[in-house]
């Protein structure tokens, strides 16, 4: 546990946010109505959203990190550019600060490893932010498969391009949740990879059609792009004995089960939780702080996490096989 902030147990866990974009504020917003929390203020070097966190928040705002950790931190969450995760994580580690890092964990594997192993030597809490893991309709179809074996997973998320300009593509920016969630439905590592990548509007990959197989052997498929015009997130899982669909935006999750031979079955809605994703997470973070437990997402899966993903970047694709048949012009039969 971190030896920072000797003020007393009634102040809270002192928590900073470092960056102050959309996400960064929100978790800012979210952290000032936790209980037991003393949110120490945001981190960022824009005027302009540190203005933004501040009304959202309510609460001070630093121009610099050093400032930050002046004013004195248990634990923050990084909300910063991805390039940014690696310095500012060891810098806070650095400090014996607990961290939560936004998805992915950081630019590079090797960058992500680095940090898993400057926190384990230092004993702190570090939790990779994979927030869908937290949404109440991934809760209730991870709890339908419970037990279950597992044959396939379908996951599409798709949306139109997003209005922040990222210097990454559709894999590192949506797929990644997506790995991550079939990791944690198979509770398995995925051993192949095969993906088909097309950029075809921006620089970066825009279309990811990506497929794979875990340890366990259950096959699964990703569908995301950006040039899908409304959002759409969904998940279904088939298992010897159910499918379950679930819609991550409605938060609908129906399971099909009791397959007859005549081809009939039952269907049943299952019931979800109405926790915002984001409060839950951060709940989460604090608690194994406070605990010293392991995290709902620990490094080593945030790193497995963004391994898979660009291990999709960078699998060629091969050409199809042509067959010799094929090769000339067909004849006409009569």
């Amino acid at each position: 546990m971190s030896s920072k902030g000797s003020a007393p147990a009634k102040a809270g866990l002192r928590v900073g946010v470092i960056g102050a974009g959309v996400m960064g504020s929100n978790h800012a917003r979210v952290l000032s109505g936790l209980p037991g929390v003393n949110l120490v203020g945001v981190v960022d070097p824009s005027h302009a959203h540190r203005t933004r966190a501040t009304e959202l928040a309510n609460c001070p705002s630093f121009e610099t990190l050093d400032a930050l950790f002046a004013a004195g931190v248990d634990a923050v969450t990084i909300a910063a550019p991805t390039h940014l995760h690696h310095e500012v994580a060891l810098a806070c580690i650095a400090k014996n600060i607990h961290v939560l890092v936004e998805k992915p964990i950081a630019s590079t594997v090797a960058e992500g490893r680095e940090i898993v192993a400057a926190a384990h030597k230092a004993g702190v809490t570090l939790m990779v932010g994979h927030v869908e893991r937290f949404n109440p309709a991934v809760a209730a179809v991870k709890q339908a498969i419970a037990g279950e074996d597992i044959l396939s997973i379908a996951i599409t998320r798709v949306g139109p391009f997003p209005p922040r300009m990222s210097n990454v593509g559709v894999v590192i920016d949506l797929a990644v949740h997506d790995i991550d969630l079939i990791r944690w439905f198979t509770e398995s590592d995925i051993v192949e990879v095969q993906p088909q990548l097309s950029s075809a509007v921006a620089e970066r990959e825009d279309i990811a059609l990506l497929q794979f197989r875990t340890a366990n052997g259950v096959l699964a498929h990703i569908n995301t792009n950006w040039l899908t015009p409304f959002k759409a997130r969904s998940v279904t899982v088939a298992t010897r004995g159910k499918y379950v669909m679930g819609d991550l935006l409605t938060r609908q999750v129906t399971e099909c089960f009791g397959f007859k031979p005549d081809g009939s079955y039952s269907m049943r809605h299952l019931p979800v939780g109405h926790d915002e994703p984001l409060r839950a997470e951060l709940i989460a973070f604090l608690k194994a702080v406070r605990n010293g437990e392991t995290p709902a997402v620990t490094g080593d899966e945030g790193v497995a996490s963004l391994e898979i993903a660009t291990q999709c970047l960078e699998t060629p694709s091969r050409p199809a096989a042509k067959s010799p048949a094929l090769k000339g012009p067909r004849r006409v039969a009569g």
